[in-house]
């Protein structure tokens, strides 16, 4: 079963081997958190990391003024890192236009197996607990696998702006 959960080192070797699959680094659900990943197979860096992703949740953690309170969660499968998903607790400029509430990602060899899809309706509800009424979900206007996760899921088009197709969904 595909689950949502919040960053934990007990996940940290599948987490290296996850991460590995999308060329050695990436941003968690958009977040600019994560550091090289050689730096973090050592446990206290990753525990770090994890804190660090943790505390991006709350309101009073210090953050650039382009950023927003931020949610982390990664999607498990049976116990493994499968993916990442960020819920932006509200909207800048630029995630209205083009970033939207909530991001995500499935690494390769975890894909087309129904692991969005599952992450994302788990996501919508941890939204509304977190005062999102109204979520904005986008893709890339050539991301036929999330446009399909998006639209399964329930999200009601709007429109293409700036080459990222916008979905909304009322919680």
């Amino acid at each position: 079963m595909t689950e949502l959960v919040r960053p934990d080192v007990r996940y940290h070797a599948s987490w290296i081997v996850g991460v590995a699959e999308f060329g050695g680094q990436h941003k968690d659900g958009g977040s600019d958190l994560l550091e090289d990943v050689a730096t973090l197979t050592h446990q206290d860096a990753f525990a770090a990391m994890v804190e660090r992703l943790r505390a991006d949740a709350l309101e009073e953690t210090p953050r650039a003024a382009d950023r927003v309170p931020a949610t982390a969660l990664w999607i498990v499968h049976g116990g493994e890192f499968v993916g990442f998903l960020q819920i932006r607790h509200r909207l800048t400029p630029y995630l209205l236009e083009e970033g939207g509430h909530i991001g995500y990602s499935v690494r390769p060899s975890a894909r087309r197996r129904g692991h969005a899809t599952e992450a994302l309706r788990a996501a919508l509800p941890i939204a509304k607990d977190l005062g999102v009424d109204r979520v904005l979900v986008t893709c890339d206007e050539d991301n036929v696998g999330s446009r399909t996760v998006i639209e399964r899921v329930g999200g009601a088009y709007e429109d293409s702006r700036n080459g990222k197709r916008r979905y909304w969904f009322e919680v």
